[in-house]
C-alpha cells in the first residue's frame, strides 16, 4: 500500500514564469520546490502527495502548481483555489482542472447566514455554484472554513452527498484573530480547551463522503513534537470517523525546520499507538489512494 502525504504546499520564487502573490508566509524570494519535497519524501519512503495551491487564486497564479503536476504526473495530485468573487466559478474550475491533475478546490469561506439559528437554504449560499460544479464534474472540495462558517457545513454536505469532502487539519475551523505566524514563520492557531465548533466537525462524521486530515498539529499545540496533548483529539476523530476516513499529511514546508519531515512520518503511530498495522497503512496512504483516486506510480 502506498504512503501518501495528503496535504503539502510547494512554491517557487515569484517570477514572470511563475507569478504568485507575495505574503508574509511566502515572501518573494522564498522557494519550497517540488524537487525539495520529493527529496524529503524519498528519504522517508513516501510515495505520493497532494499539492495544495498557495500564492493566489487566479489562473496565472496556478502556473507553478500546474508545472509540477505536469512534470510528475504519477507522484502528485493538485488542489486549486477559486477567486471568492469570480462571476463564473465553474468556468474557472474547468479551466484549471481539465487534464491538469488538479482534482479539486480549497474553500475557506462558505458564504451563508452568520446567525447559527437562522433558517438556512444552501442554494442561497455564495459558494453553492462551486459545490454544484464539484458535483457535476466530480471534483473534491478541500475545506478549511473559518469559525464563523462552521455551522454551514452540514447544509452543503447534505445538499451534495456525491461530492467528496476533505476537512483540513484535524477538522479545525480557525476563529477570527486567532491566526498568527510563529518565530519560524509557521502558522499558529489559538485553540481554546473547549471549542464549540468541533461539535460541527464531529457531526460531519455521519456523512460518508466526508474525510479528515490528521495534520497541522504544530499549529494547534503549544507542546513540542509529538504534540502529545493532541492525542485525545486524534482519538475522538478516529472514534467518530473511523479508520477508513482519516488521512495523514505533513503540511510541508512549514514543518521542515521543526520538527522535521521525517518526524512527521511517525506522528500517527505516536498519537494513535493502538492502531493495527493495516489500520496505520490506511491512514498513511491507503485511504488517500482510494478516496482521491491516486494513479499507480510508474515503475
Amino acid at each position: 500500500m502506498p504512503k501518501i502525504d495528503a496535504h503539502v504546499h510547494v512554491f517557487t520564487k515569484a517570477s514572470p514564469e511563475f507569478p504568485r502573490e507575495v505574503t508574509p508566509i511566502c515572501p518573494a524570494e522564498r522557494e519550497e520546490s517540488a524537487e525539495k519535497l520529493l527529496g524529503e519524501m524519498e528519504k522517508s519512503q513516501i510515495d505520493q502527495a497532494v499539492l495544495v495551491q498557495i500564492g493566489g487564486t487566479s489562473i496565472e497564479h496556478h502556473s507553478y502548481l500546474r508545472h509540477c503536476l505536469k512534470s510528475y504526473p504519477d507522484r502528485f495530485l493538485g488542489i486549486g483555489l477559486v477567486p471568492p468573487d469570480h462571476p463564473n466559478p465553474a468556468k474557472h474550475m474547468a479551466e484549471l482542472a481539465d487534464g491538469t491533475g488538479i482534482i479539486g478546490f480549497r474553500l475557506f469561506e462558505l458564504g451563508g447566514p452568520r446567525d447559527i439559528f437562522a433558517t438556512a437554504d444552501a442554494r442561497e449560499f455564495k459558494t453553492y455554484p462551486i459545490w454544484e460544479c464539484a458535483a457535476e464534474k466530480d471534483y473534491v472540495l478541500w475545506l478549511y472554513p473559518r469559525s464563523i462558517d462552521a455551522h454551514l457545513l452540514p447544509y452543503l454536505v447534505q445538499a451534495f452527498p456525491q461530492v467528496r469532502v476533505v476537512l483540513n487539519h484535524l477538522g479545525m475551523t480557525p476563529g477570527k484573530g486567532k491566526f498568527a505566524l510563529d518565530e519560524l514563520g509557521r502558522p499558529q492557531i489559538q485553540v481554546s480547551g473547549y471549542n464549540l465548533n468541533m461539535h460541527t466537525t464531529y457531526r460531519m462524521a455521519r456523512f460518508e463522503n466526508v474525510t479528515v486530515h490528521l495534520s497541522g498539529q504544530y499549529a494547534f499545540s503549544r507542546e513540542a513534537y509529538p504534540y502529545q496533548n493532541l492525542a485525545g483529539w486524534h482519538g475522538n476523530l478516529l472514534n467518530d470517523f473511523g479508520v477508513k476516513r482519516l488521512m495523514w499529511a505533513t503540511d510541508f514546508p512549514w514543518i521542515l525546520e521543526e520538527p522535521g519531515y521525517g518526524e512527521l512520518t511517525t506522528i500517527i503511530e505516536k498519537l494513535l499507538p493502538n492502531l493495527s498495522e493495516s489500520e496505520l497503512a490506511d491512514i498513511m496512504g491507503g485511504n488517500a489512494k482510494r478516496f482521491l483516486r491516486f494513479p499507480n506510480r510508474n515503475s
